[in-house]
């Protein structure tokens, strides 16, 4: 019979889910999606082959887990950061901040592309997990509009726009000494695109 990890069936889940998906990060940035196979991930993270194909039956639904699994505890985090403050202004802030700082954290992974290395529907559900943060966005948007903070715009716009400035990797990929600084730039330049008068 297969050891069971952390004391019950749910534990063990949550061990091997744990354990894979921390291989998995590092194999991902270190090789690339291509390079990465199951009994790999499973060897690596001391999981009988087995019992990782229990869990995921294919590379895809592994990848597909792991993006949603990241992606949950970022919108945590985000949610939590964010609404610690009461302005608006504030909040479009620190939403800017923290998703500069969670992308110079991240690596892109080496290979090929996703979008083209993944079946559509796979695609799809990992393009999915953004859905919650423009969410965030959105009613960041709408309550500086609410409170006077900036003038009323088409927010799909102002969201395209937004994520745009924020999806660029070269902001972040110079010195630490000097990531403080871009992060504030991109602050200030996002403040001022959304209309507010408190910089």
């Amino acid at each position: 019979m297969p050891k069971i990890l952390g004391g019950s069936l749910e534990a063990h889940r949550r061990e091997v889910r744990a354990r894979v998906f921390d291989v998995l990060r590092a194999q991902l940035y270190e090789r690339g999606f291509d390079a990465i196979s199951l009994t790999g991930v499973a060897a690596a993270a001391g999981v009988g082959r087995s019992a990782l194909y229990n869990h995921f039956p294919d590379k895809e639904s592994l990848l597909v887990a792991f993006v949603e699994d990241e992606a949950a505890r970022y919108v945590t985090r985000l949610t939590d950061a964010v609404e610690a403050q009461a302005d608006p202004v504030d909040q479009l802030a620190t939403f800017v901040r923290l998703q500069l700082r969670v992308l110079a954290e991240y690596h892109m992974p080496p290979g090929t592309a996703l979008a083209s290395a993944l079946a559509p529907a796979a695609y799809r559900r990992i393009s999915a997990h953004a859905d919650p943060i423009t969410d965030r966005l959105r009613a960041i948007l709408a309550g500086g509009v609410d409170l006077g903070r900036w003038p009323a715009e088409d927010p799909d716009v102002l969201i395209a726009m937004i994520t745009a400035a924020l999806g660029n990797r070269a902001l972040v990929e110079g010195p630490p000494e000097q990531r403080d600084d871009v992060v504030e730039a991109a602050v200030r330049f996002v403040l001022r695109a959304v209309g507010t008068a408190k910089i």
